[in-house]
């Protein structure tokens, strides 16, 4: 009976022991959805997904041009949601509250940089309806 008591003693000794390991190499990871009005094409897509992707701590990134929204998963102990907003910014498009960069903007194709300048115009008249863009004819 006491080498019975002892194993299983050491039995619940090591499985403790493991699972305290365990939960050590867990990583903590955060989730979040960030509004990306300015993203309205796949190849903007495609460049924010590869960038952000490659970005040390993100785990994944998934954007969807039509909603004008990017989900991000990471990694708590490597980056923040901050300094993903701040990279995709740096490639010059809006994230949440964080503008583009304007030398990153600046690098984007003309047809991308003609639509974000449209849709920002449209967005800017449908908030102040009292300045509306001149229409060309």
């Amino acid at each position: 009976m006491k080498a019975f008591s002892l194993s299983l003693l050491a039995v619940f000794c090591f499985t403790a022991v493991s699972f305290a390991q365990y939960q050590q190499t867990q990583k903590v990871s955060g989730k979040a959805v960030i509004k990306t009005p300015t993203i309205l094409c796949e190849k903007c897509q495609e460049k924010v997904e590869f960038f952000i992707s490659h970005t040390q701590g993100v785990t994944s990134c998934s954007v969807n041009y039509r909603k004008k929204t990017t989900t991000v998963t990471w990694l708590n102990d490597r980056t923040t949601l901050e300094n993903i907003k701040t990279a995709i910014a740096n490639l010059g498009y809006d994230a949440d509250d964080i503008e583009a960069e304007e030398y990153a903007f600046k690098r984007l194709p003309k047809e991308c940089k003609a639509e974000i300048a449209a849709a920002k115009a449209k967005a800017a008249a449908t908030v102040n309806p009292a300045v509306t863009p001149p229409v060309k004819q």
